[in-house]
């Protein structure tokens, strides 16, 4: 079971649900996969940093662990929308949840990426479990500075 996480749509950001004064919890696997989205994975060496900095991010924990936490579907912040950058971003969004896979969690997990506006990339995530479909949510991620 996780604390729950949910959209505040007034301030466009995730925050902790609260329930009745409480902690909200999750007892299915939205919370691990909104975390495992949008929390910055550490880019790779041969990966272009949209900022032009030498900040690679990620998580500080991850120099403990051998396998990062987080996704790269930060690196295109600043990229423009075209169908090469929808590859990458469902690359890197499956490369985020594909722990699932790894540690048993899931059987099988789908993801689809399409321009919903030019400045708006839709995920479709899909997890399915050996008995069938565990969740399906569409995720929008706006890109900063989109041509």
């Amino acid at each position: 079971m996780d604390i729950a996480l949910r959209f505040d749509a007034l301030e466009e950001i995730f925050d902790l649900a609260i329930d009745d004064g409480d902690l909200a919890t999750d007892e299915g696997l939205e919370t691990a996969v909104i975390l495992s989205l949008f929390t910055d994975r550490r880019a790779l060496e041969e990966d272009r940093l949209p900022d032009g900095t030498s900040d690679r991010r990620g998580w500080w924990a991850d120099a403990y662990s051998d396998r990062p936490i987080g996704s790269r579907l930060w690196l295109l912040a600043r990229e423009k929308t075209l169908d090469e950058v929808l590859r990458r971003a469902k690359v890197y969004a499956s490369e985020a949840l594909q722990w699932m896979v790894d540690d048993g969690v899931a059987k099988q997990v789908v993801v689809d990426a399409w321009n919903i506006r030019s400045d708006t990339l839709g995920l479709r995530i899909q997890i399915y479990r050996p008995t069938g479909l565990a969740l399906e949510r569409q995720y929008d991620y706006v890109w900063r500075n989109a041509a």
